[in-house]
Parts: structure tokens; sequence; C-alpha cells
């Protein structure tokens, strides 16, 4: 199957940009027309996205055509978050086969993960609040778009980029969201003697996360409290077991640096991929350079990658579809024919 990005910005938000980004992608894969494309947006683009989509589409040939606008786009070749641009991935012509279990690619401007999302197969997307998607080549009325990719197998990669803090303490006293005592010492001492040395005299918040369990998401530190509680984004009970982790670029760098040399299948290249990152996550956290595509590229450097950094990643969990933050979901697709 033939598959190529392009990513191209401009001055101003107009469909010429969409079109030019479908355009190049088909003269890169040698195509004069699309089987299927994924077109991502910035938001300067959601005011006239349907414009924009309808530009892609006749560029492309084809009404199938989903995506959704988000705060910064990537491909392979790098990545644009201070700029109007579009980024599009098209696809040729390939046979379905309806007995293959294939991930159904999501994105929604919803605040939250769909409850109908939830359940119903695994799920593989991108969240970005506010935001406009689409699909056959239409604005979807609920901010949800969908689509499976037919003939095509995804192997997904997801870094956290969380260091591990401590041991696992048992919650020995809570009321509602704050988290009083951890094996009956005061919750923010324990914090405190968790984090690194140079953090403990002002507590880095935004950093920290509740693990209780290494399958789900971490839960927000929102508030060290007067009286020694820690105030969580959800509520959790006495006996319940947690472990600190705190986001740190070094860690983040490690993990996908791991993660991607053991996707490295010489004999069976991906035909390409796709990365969902945290806004957070990217260049931003990064300090100018994304890591994350850096060491895809280094890992893959013959593979079209496409992308958005959003503010949750939806994948897959032991009790259905959940949603992380602060994480970077990378998706290898390959022919399900080889």
């Amino acid at each position: 199957m033939k598959a190529a990005t392009a990513l191209v910005s401009g001055i101003n938000a107009t469909p010429d940009l969409a079109e030019a980004a479908v355009r190049t992608a088909l003269a890169k894969a040698s195509l004069t027309r699309a089987g299927q494309v994924i077109l991502l947006l910035t938001q300067d683009f959601s005011r006239h996205a349907q414009a924009a989509v309808l530009a892609a589409a006749r560029a492309a040939g084809c009404l199938q055509v989903t995506g959704m606008t988000a705060s910064g786009l990537l491909n392979e070749d790098g990545w644009q978050l201070d700029q109007p641009a579009a980024a599009a991935l098209v696809l040729g012509e390939f046979d379905p086969q309806p007995d293959l279990a294939q991930p159904l690619l999501s994105f929604t401007g919803q605040s939250r993960l769909p409850y109908d999302w939830v359940d119903g197969g695994q799920r593989y997307g991108l969240l970005h609040q506010g935001t406009s998607s689409w699909q056959q080549s239409r604005l979807a009325a609920n901010a949800g778009a969908e689509v499976r990719l037919p003939g095509l197998t995804a192997r997904p990669l997801i870094s956290r980029g969380l260091r591990e803090l401590g041991d696992w303490q048992t919650i020995s006293d809570s009321r509602g969201y704050e988290v009083v005592q951890l094996d009956r010492q005061a919750a923010s001492d324990c914090l405190r003697r968790a984090l690194p040395a140079d953090d403990r005299q002002r507590l880095p918040l935004h950093q920290v996360l509740a693990l209780v369990d290494a399958d789900r998401p971490g839960i927000p530190v929102l508030s060290a409290n007067a009286d020694g509680s820690l105030t969580l984004a959800e509520p959790l009970p006495v006996g319940q077991r947690l472990r600190w982790v705190m986001r740190q670029a070094l860690a983040a760098e490690q993990e996908m640096q791991h993660l991607m040399r053991s996707a490295v299948n010489p004999k069976k290249p991906p035909i390409f991929g796709l990365m969902f990152s945290c806004i957070g996550r990217g260049p931003l956290f990064y300090g100018g350079e994304d890591q994350d595509l850096r060491t895809f590229r280094d890992a893959f450097p013959e593979t079209p990658l496409l992308g958005a950094y959003g503010t949750g990643q939806i994948v897959p969990g032991p009790a259905g579809n959940q949603l992380f933050t602060s994480a970077a979901l990378t998706l290898l697709f390959e022919d399900s024919h080889v």
C-alpha cells in the first residue's frame, strides 16, 4: 500500500493550505487520487474548517477525509505550533478485510471522553477540548469523528514519561478528594520525602500524579493544604494504595527510545505511523525540540508519520477505553496481507 504525508504552513488559515498538503502528499506517494485521507488542521481553521476539508477532498479525489483541529501538527519532516498549518496522510486504495480486528481511530473536541466511547471496542486517538472534527468530509455535529482503516493492523506504543517516586503507600485517612494521611503520616510530608531534593521546598504539583494502577491514567494533584492533606482530581478511599510519579523530560525521552527500539522489525517495517501527543509533551516539554518525533525518525527513517498535539490521548484499558494526559501515543500501521 502506498502512503505519504505532508505538512504545509502559511500566514493565513485558508483552504489552500489543506489542498496543498494533500497534493504534496499525493505526489510523494506517486498517487493521482487517494483511497483515504487523514487531515489535521491547526485551531486557526476552527471557524471555517469545512471549507478546508472540502478543498482536501477535491484534491484527494475522494470523500473519505477524517480528522480534527488541534493546537499543533507534526509529520516526519518536523512540527508546527506557531502558524496556521495543515497536515495530511494519504493512503492508496486497499481491500477491506471484515474479519480483521481493526482499531477505531477517534477524534473528539469534547472536554472528556464521550460516555459511549468507553465501551464497544478499542479506540485510539486524540481529544482536544473545543476543537472541530470531521469524517467523510463533513463536520461532526457532536465534535466526534471516527474511522477504521481496512486491511491494516496497528501496533500501539504509549509513552507516559513518568518517573516513579518512592514505594507504594496506603491511604490511612481521606476526606472525599483530599488524601489526609498515607501510612499514618501527613500526605504532603510523604510526597515531599519522595521528591528529588531540589523539588522538596516548593512542591511542583503541576508535574506530580498519583498512580493507583500501572495501566490507568495518573490522577493530578490539585493542591497542598495547610493541614498537610493533598487534594486530588479524583476521590480515593481509605485502604487504596498509590504511588507518586512525576512528569520528567529525561524519563519520557528514555521511555520513548526503549519503545521505539523494541518495535523495530527490519523484516516488516510499518507502512506509516500516527502520533498523538500532549500539547505539554512536545517541543514545550523538551526545550524547543520534539524528542519524541526525533526518536521516531531515528527508529523508522523511511516511515511516513502524521500527528497532532492535543490535551488527551485515547487508549484502551482493562476496563474499557480511557483518556491519558501528558502522554505520547504512537500507532505503527502494517499491511495485514504481508
